[in-house]
């Protein structure tokens, strides 16, 4: 008996070193195995310090580095003290510069460790990023996956609800029904930011108000929150925006698009103010508008999205800022709460949406 065991674990330990992480349920039918023994192989294996075990799943032990600690090991030198969060994020720049940087504060307060791996947006290579994240050591992740309208499509993505760590979304939003609605997430909820700056555009007095933003994760969010603050406030809509016509746009014919649909929304639309998305579209937008005869704000009022550079406008502007600094030391503390749980597995999971705060500028 005792010699199937060590053959039995053995086997386990050449499959965990091949693959770098393997799944507990996975390997169980692998190996035509019951869960029951194979939790107990791993047990005693992880004691032993030959694998690590994670939530759902177990990983090798790379030479010279320790295992995992265990959730008691954890509990007595510290939350978090021992632990490695990967972080999957498109960049580190603009607004993720803020998330990444909320995020590291919080795991080296709990005396974790972060390490980061980007994605520029490349299609497939949030996965990457993440199973190498996976096979360099890291016990959960906090991941951004590359959704265009910042949440998924229908079949799309399926595999982050699937991965055998901890993981909390990031910045990212899955519909009802969908795998990675499940996990756990945080996020600022921009559509109450875009409904925040068009209550106070009615406060100042304007009837009929526009969104000008470039398609981006957020997009979808935004267009959701400003239709809705329309609607509730009764409010007569802005001209719709002409067709885009066949093709992608560049980055110019988007902008050049976005100027004539603020002008003729302007001059002949009825339109007195807009919430553009973002500091950087509404600073070169506003000389380009005046050029034009637009006057701003005496024709048009602008309030920004996302307040990166809007107070350093020659005019500083109104705008909404996303807490992305808090988003990312929320969703880290979150992840650190439920590795360092003693049933990670079983713990409530949490969606948290942050609300923007808005900065009035005369």
């Amino acid at each position: 008996m005792r010699r199937h065991v060590n053959q039995r674990q053995a086997q386990v330990l050449e499959l965990v070193r091949a693959r770098g992480t393997v799944r507990v349920a996975d390997l169980a039918r692998e190996l035509g195995i019951s869960p029951v023994t194979l939790r107990r192989d791993i047990e005693a294996m992880a004691a032993r310090g030959e694998i690590r075990r994670m939530h759902g799943g177990i990983s090798r032990v790379d030479p010279g580095r320790a295992p995992a600690p265990s959730a008691a090991a954890v509990e007595g030198g510290g939350a978090g003290a021992g632990l490695v969060v990967g972080m999957v994020v498109p960049t580190t720049e603009y607004h993720y510069a803020d998330v990444v940087r909320g995020a590291r504060e919080a795991v080296e307060a709990r005396g974790a460790r972060l390490t980061v791996g980007l994605t520029r947006y490349l299609p497939g290579e949030d996965r990457t990023q993440a199973d190498r994240l996976l096979s360099t050591g890291a016990h959960g992740l906090l991941l951004t996956p590359n959704w265009e309208a910042g949440s998924p499509g229908p079949g799309e993505s399926a595999w982050t609800a699937e991965l055998p760590v901890p993981t909390v979304l990031v910045e990212r939003w899955a519909p009802p029904g969908h795998p990675a609605a499940s996990l756990d997430r945080v996020a600022s909820d921009h559509a109450h930011g875009a409904a925040r700056a068009v209550q106070h555009l009615v406060e100042l007095g304007h009837r009929r108000i526009a969104l000008a933003s470039r398609a981006t994760p957020t997009t979808a969010r935004l267009r959701a929150g400003y239709e809705a603050a329309v609607s509730a406030l009764g409010l007569e809509p802005a001209p719709p925006w002409p067709p885009a016509g066949p093709g992608p746009l560049s980055d110019a014919d988007v902008f050049a698009r976005t100027l004539d649909y603020l002008c003729e929304a302007v001059t002949a639309g009825g339109v007195t103010a807009a919430l553009v998305h973002s500091d950087t579209d509404a600073i070169m937008l506003i000389p380009r508008l005046q050029a034009r005869g637009v006057r701003v704000p005496e024709d048009l009022a602008v309030v920004t999205y996302d307040d990166e550079v809007a107070g350093m406008a020659d005019v500083p502007l109104s705008a909404v800022a996303p807490a992305k600094h808090e988003v990312g030391a929320r969703a880290a503390a979150l992840l650190l709460d439920r590795l360092s749980a003693a049933a990670p597995e079983t713990a409530p999971r949490q969606h948290l949406d942050l609300l923007p705060r808005l900065t009035i500028r005369s």
